[in-house]
């Protein structure tokens, strides 16, 4: 057998065993959680290369460990299925060694996981974002209720007595219109449904008619626009209000 078929043989057994599968330790976007990982790639040049296998290894190694790190720096270490398939996209383009003729091969992530270490890491990072994202939500509602609560004169003066327990000086009339009206035109900065800001809408249209005549033209107006619309039961509930009455919810009376 020619000597120069021995040497391919043995070159060729050196690639698939250099590049069949390594290890890679990739880094996410939390410092400290990195990513470990297997890649295999295969020469498609044909013989003969310009370079050893050995060399041919080494920078083809280091080529997709730099690939893949560059990706992996921009993944979740709490999403592993999105950072497992942008990885996988990246490493799986064809590429060409630099040499003269180039040499080139393909490659494929086989796995990336978390080592038990770094698992750890993560769902301690995901717990300590739950109770972060709980403590946020309920201070929210606090705040949120706390508006809602003093859009109301009288609900600010009860919110005074209630923090001082003085009734001897009392805040004068002004004062506590002031504060209500600051509260009653708050708007969130996050966008509200529709309904919502619908409603400051009509109240805002309503508060501008001052005689109660004029209100109770506007009140019959809007129940039969809800009779036209078939819904007797929020008509009803409408003309209630005409009387002075509490309506009643229509899901209470079914």
């Amino acid at each position: 057998m020619p000597r120069h078929w021995v040497s391919r043989r043995r070159d060729r057994r050196a690639l698939r065993r250099g590049l069949s599968s390594f290890e890679v330790r990739l880094p996410s976007n939390v410092h400290g959680i990195a990513f470990t990982g297997t890649i295999k790639a295969a020469v498609t040049s044909p013989f003969p290369h310009p370079i050893t296998a050995d060399d041919i290894i080494d920078s083809v190694r280091a080529t997709l460990r730099d690939v893949a790190k560059d990706v992996a720096r921009s993944c979740d270490p709490t999403d592993l299925a999105s950072a497992r398939d942008l990885c996988a996209r990246h490493v799986r383009t064809p590429r060409d060694l630099p040499t003269e003729p180039p040499i080139g091969y393909q490659s494929q992530l086989l796995t990336l996981t978390l080592s038990l270490a770094d698992q750890a890491a993560v769902n301690t990072l995901l717990g300590a974002q739950r109770d972060q994202a709980v403590k946020e939500t309920l201070r929210a509602q606090r705040q949120q209720a706390l508006i809602t609560g003093l859009a109301e004169p009288a609900a600010v003066l009860a919110h005074w007595l209630e923090a001082t327990g003085n009734w001897d000086k009392l805040p004068d009339k002004d004062s506590v219109d002031l504060i209500s009206k600051a509260f009653s035109e708050h708007h969130p900065g996050r966008q509200e449904p529709v309904e919502y800001a619908l409603i400051e809408v009509v109240r805002d249209f309503l508060s501008t008619f001052d005689a109660p005549e004029q209100k109770r033209m506007l009140v019959t107006l809007l129940a039969g626009g809800m009779s036209q619309a078939q819904r007797p039961l929020h008509a009803a509930r409408a003309t209630t209000l005409l009387n002075g009455q509490c309506p009643q919810n229509p899901r209470e009376s079914t």
